[in-house]
């Protein structure tokens, strides 16, 4: 892998640790992979716009993040599991010297998660829902039941910004989100969004990917591009949000 932006040269496993670690302190970092005309699935997937060096990174966010928050669809669509001791992203973990394993947070206003998924029962650490006071009790209930730490944040939708209070009440303060679109748009219009890791597949999809928005936001957000790297055409990319609030 080369770096391009800031300075150039090759980057080795520990300079890929230090170009994507965080300083201390909350933050929400979102990542995703998109073709050159926006696309962020191929089929309903994104392992088809991925490469090595992605998957490489989306690894390394997952090792470096103290949880992993998605939507319900994007959770079903790409057959989440548990992040779990005794797995790449595991192993990574203990190398750098982090827990094991991290908990996956599932956001779904209708508390859509189901109870026998795997994510619910091979979980060590307990997957978390994020959900509303109007979604069903009893599906709830069956969560909780099932293992499930349910937070009701917000009344008839989700609340964004109380769901991160409470989970870095938890201690999970850095937040890797990893969509989808929906998830995307919702913090984004929360303003809670840090950083976007994006990388940039050269791929052209067309009109039948799912698009990395696919609406229009009520007012620009401008990032600031804070690193590129390369590699095989793939470029991975960060940009900062806060300064857009």
């Amino acid at each position: 892998m080369r770096r391009l932006l800031p300075g150039t040269g090759d980057v080795d496993d520990a300079g890929l640790v230090e170009a994507y670690r965080l300083p201390a302190g909350r933050s929400l970092r979102v990542n995703f992979v998109v073709s050159l005309d926006g696309a962020v699935t191929v089929g309903g997937r994104s392992e088809a716009l991925g490469s090595p060096a992605d998957r490489r990174v989306f690894e390394l966010l997952r090792a470096l993040s103290d949880g992993v928050l998605v939507g319900h669809g994007t959770a079903a669509a790409e057959g989440y599991r548990p992040i779990i001791a005794d797995s790449r992203v595991g192993r990574l973990r203990s190398s750098l010297g982090r827990p094991a394993t991290a908990p996956v947070v599932v956001v779904s206003r209708r508390a859509s998660l189901d109870p026998g998924s795997r994510l619910v029962g091979g979980a060590v650490s307990p997957t978390l829902l994020v959900t509303c006071a109007a979604a069903d009790a009893d599906r709830r209930s069956a969560l909780a039941d099932a293992g499930v730490q349910v937070l009701v944040c917000g009344d008839d939708d989700v609340d964004l910004p109380l769901a991160l209070d409470r989970l870095a009440e938890r201690g999970l303060e850095q937040v890797l989100c990893e969509g989808g679109p929906q998830l995307l748009r919702a913090a984004l219009r929360a303003g809670v969004v840090d950083e976007l890791a994006l990388t940039v597949s050269p791929t052209l999809v067309g009109a039948a990917g799912t698009r990395l928005l696919g609406e229009e936001l009520a007012d620009r957000i401008p990032l600031e591009l804070r690193q590129v790297l390369q590699e095989d055409g793939f470029l991975l990319t960060r940009y900062g949000v806060r300064a857009a609030r």
